[in-house]
């Protein structure tokens, strides 16, 4: 058995970086490992030229997450000064167009838990959450939080044990690790720490939340 941190994942506005550039700047179904260690980074305070507590926080906490409600997608418009021309590395030119996207009135609830080598603790995530250093959004700093992030805590034999003792039951959830009959999907989310803004890949696993009866394709 072990413990979980549950918070909830709900705002008017969400927005969830997917591999992009700068013209199109699409939106995941879900909020992927680089956001979500921002978003808790954020509560505990650590500075984004901090190296070495951004490296301690990715080896300290798990993730899963539970699609709630997906919500309606929302794309804005916006021109963008100095940008990099697109797939040429850092080089920029002149003010160019640029669409966004965000999903409107999506809700997901989040698993979290501490690795086998955790330096940062539950406890400490938990106390970070619930009086935040800076300030937390939904991946954009113009998608503010409709309600406090914790939940709850909760002791389960695994991530879908632990989201299953919290409603709304059901849903597709995507996880660090692998459980029966997950699906493994490859996505680049990882956070690079000594290369800022740069990505890893890595494997995410998704399935069906228990008590949902659909067939994942």
């Amino acid at each position: 058995m072990q413990d979980y941190l549950i918070l909830k994942l709900d705002g008017v506005l969400q927005a969830w970086g997917r591999e992009s550039f700068e013209g199109l700047r699409p939106s995941e179904l879900f909020p992927g490992r680089s956001a979500l260690l921002g978003l808790i980074g954020a509560c505990l305070g650590i500075d984004r030229l901090d190296q070495s507590s951004q490296q301690a926080l990715v080896l300290s906490i798990g993730f899963a997450v539970r699609v709630d409600q997906q919500g309606q997608k929302m794309t804005d418009y916006h021109t963008v000064k100095d940008a990099r021309v697109d797939y040429h590395g850092l080089k920029t030119h002149d003010t160019i167009q640029t669409w966004r996207e965000y999903w409107q009135d999506a809700k997901y609830t989040l698993a979290i838990w501490n690795t086998e080598n955790a330096t940062i603790l539950l406890s400490q995530v938990k106390a970070a959450i619930q009086k935040p250093i800076y300030t937390p959004v939904l991946g954009r700093r113009s998608c503010a939080l409709s309600r406090p992030l914790f939940e709850c805590e909760v002791i389960a034999a695994n991530h879908l044990e632990a989201l299953a003792l919290v409603e709304p039951f059901g849903g597709t959830v995507y996880a660090d690790v692998s459980s029966t009959n997950s699906i493994p999907l490859k996505k680049r989310d990882v956070p690079i720490i000594h290369q800022p803004r740069q990505f890893a890949s890595r494997m995410v696993y998704m399935s069906k939340a228990k008590g949902d009866s659909r067939v994942l394709e």
